[in-house]
């Protein structure tokens, strides 16, 4: 149930949709999807990994996508060629989509699947302009100075 109301949000700003999907998203009520499980870790400052565990499948089974601001994994599991019989089957053979936002200037830089685990590692590439940088102080320019035009007789 959503506790808020973000309307008056959406008249009064411009240029943080995005922003204000994500407040919405978060609001929402959503059934929690606990397959396949996952992890996100930090391995540096601007370095991630999403570790998810995908036992049995393999790599044209999945397919990894990112739009805009959304990281997308897919599986789609291909049908069984050969009759089994399971007297228990503890182990999920069933098509996935899972979805991550991801913030402003993280990429994605690849991806490796080995032993039944998806790695995907992402960095953040801060633009030059929008990092911390120091402002020498010196003497100010030196004032311009205007040009008198001589009146013409």
């Amino acid at each position: 149930m959503r506790h808020v109301d973000f309307s008056p949000l959406y008249r009064s700003t411009i240029g943080f949709d995005r922003l204000a999907q994500l407040l919405d998203s978060v609001g929402g009520v959503e059934t929690e999807i606990t397959y396949p499980p996952y992890n996100i870790e930090r391995l540096g400052e601007n370095q991630y990994r999403i570790s998810m565990a995908l036992a049995g499948f393999v790599d044209d089974e999945l397919k990894i996508e990112v739009k805009e601001h959304t990281l997308t994994v897919k599986g789609e599991k291909k049908p069984d060629a050969t009759e089994r019989h399971f007297l228990h089957r503890g182990i999920a053979a069933r098509s996935f989509e899972r979805r991550f936002q991801i913030a402003d200037h993280v990429e994605v830089s690849g991806a490796a699947l080995k032993d039944g685990m998806l790695d995907i590692d992402l960095v953040r590439n801060v633009p030059e302009r929008l990092k911390p940088r120091t402002i020498p102080i010196g003497s100010p320019e030196p004032a311009a100075h205007q040009i008198e035009a001589k009146p013409t007789a």
